[in-house]
Parts: C-alpha cells; structure tokens; sequence
C-alpha cells in the first residue's frame, strides 16, 4: 500500500495491488486505466492525467470547483470514485473547448470579467455550458438554479451573471 498526499492536502491510499480495469472517455480520449476502485476521478484527473483545471476545494462535494460533465451531467469529481468512471464520457473544462478554440462561455467569462482569481471558474463554466445546452435563453431564475452548486469567494457573481447575460442576448 502506498500513501501519497492529494493536490488538497488530503492523505489518501493508492492501493496498487487491489485494481480494477477502468474504460472511459476522457475529453474526447478513450482510456484504459488500472485504479484503486475508491480513488477518486478529481485525483485522476490531476494527479494521473495532469488535467489539473478540474480543482479541488472542499473535498465533499458542496463547492463545484471540481465540477465535470459525466455523461453530460454536471457532477462533483471528488465524490465521483473510480469505479463509478466505468463506461462513462467524462469531460473537463480542458475537453470543453473544440480543436485550439475556446467554447462560447470561455470566450464571453473573459470578455465580462466572469472570474476573479479562476479557482471556481472551471466549475462555473461547465455548470453555465450545461444549462445553455438546454435552455437557450435561461431565466434568472434557471440561472441561479443552475449555479447552485458552484461558490465564489471573490467577484460577488456580479461578472458571472453579466457573462450569462450576455450569452443570452446573442
């Protein structure tokens, strides 16, 4: 058994002898990987795969700063363990934009000032991707619903909900 401390100071058990075989799609890569089934994909992603704009924060799954897409459905990385990768399309906020091009809501947090210091960023942009996927034109409402999940401690949402306006009115 090895021990090795995680990007979030966390001590955590990398069992190498008791692995399973994981296949899954990463950001449009397929992959076949031997994991612990309790290490968890934030670690994967980081640690393993040096993807490291998925971050880790709270470590429980209340802030959204390790937010992906896993089969299209926002989830929190560091509640998501190895096994439950199994069969899944997994994408990042790195596999978000499409051959050296942004994605709209990267390009748009930019050009309003969507982030102040980036940590919730990667997070905000996915939940914010995933909404306009389904809902073109949001409400205020859908939009406060849809960044629920995601907490930032720096702009006050003043740029993010700017950014979202704008994407709206285009």
């Amino acid at each position: 058994m090895t021990m090795s401390k995680s990007s979030d100071g966390i001590h955590k058990n990398r069992e190498q002898t008791e692995t399973i075989q994981i296949s899954c799609t990463i950001n449009d890569k397929h992959m076949l990987m031997n994991l612990a089934p309790a290490t968890r994909l934030v670690d994967v992603l980081r640690e393993d795969l040096q993807l490291t704009g998925t971050k880790i924060s709270c470590g429980i799954g209340r802030c959204g700063a390790c937010t992906v897409l896993i089969n299209g459905e926002l989830r929190a990385a560091c509640l998501t363990m190895a096994y439950q990768m199994q069969d899944t399309e997994i994408t990042t906020i790195e596999g978000l934009s499409k051959e050296d091009e942004l994605h709209p809501v990267q390009t748009v947090f930019l050009e309003e000032g969507g982030f102040q210091c980036g940590y919730c960023t990667p997070g905000m942009v996915l939940a914010v991707a995933s909404l306009l996927r389904s809902v073109k034109k949001p409400s205020d409402e859908q939009i406060k619903e849809a960044l629920s999940g995601n907490l930032c401690r720096c702009t006050g949402y003043g740029g993010i909900i700017r950014s979202i306006e704008h994407l709206k009115s285009t």
